[in-house]
């Protein structure tokens, strides 16, 4: 019951970093773009690098952070992790999931070009790292974001696989326009909404 009641909780406190009324083009309260990049075969998928502050100081999930400065310094490979597909309702206002489809392409095109994973920071640093990266094509948009103590690793192919899984499953036939996957123990998520 109490893990339940945590999760609930977990989940709750993501969505009120959300909730709020956000400047146009952002994703959360507090949002600093760090640095911005085109991807893909022909450029054409924007990546930003973000901070979202206020998503380190949700509180806890179920996994305990390390207590050493070396073991919280570390980078957590989360390649293939479980995650759980939410699809945000009502219908309307979603994505094309063609214009996702492109971002799967431009992920799948990184991986293949420049490396089967990225690194996302924790952005709880002094030091302005991104704890959240951001790809919009088009309508699509989608993110990745870190809410642990440590640096994750995570592979660009599972990305693609979630943004084309979220992006044609969370339609106004299912009643939803986008949504996200949650890792098991919270560390991460990744979202697809409209742009």
């Amino acid at each position: 019951m109490q893990a339940k009641f945590l999760a609930l909780f977990a989940l709750t406190s993501i969505a009120s970093v959300w909730a709020s009324p956000l400047e146009a083009g952002t994703i959360c309260k507090g949002q600093v773009k760090v640095s911005e990049e085109y991807i893909g075969k022909d450029h054409n998928v924007k990546v930003e690098h973000v901070t979202c502050p206020d998503a380190v100081s949700l509180e806890p999930s179920s996994f305990q952070p390390p207590t050493s400065l070396e073991a919280r310094q570390a980078t957590v490979n989360v390649c293939g992790a479980p995650c759980t597909t939410n699809c945000f309702l009502p219908a309307g206002g979603g994505p094309d999931p063609n214009d996702c489809h492109v971002i799967t392409d431009a992920l799948k095109f990184a991986s293949e070009n420049t490396g089967p994973t990225f690194t996302v920071g924790t952005g709880a640093s002094l030091v302005p790292y991104n704890n959240t990266v951001i790809m919009s094509y088009l309508s699509c948009k989608t993110f990745f974001l870190n809410q642990d103590v440590n640096f994750l690793s995570y592979c660009r192919n599972d990305w693609a696989s979630l943004v084309d899984f979220v992006a044609f499953n969370c339609q106004s036939t299912q009643n939803a326009h986008g949504g996200n996957c949650v890792a098991a123990d919270q560390r991460w998520f990744v979202q697809v909404q409209h742009t």
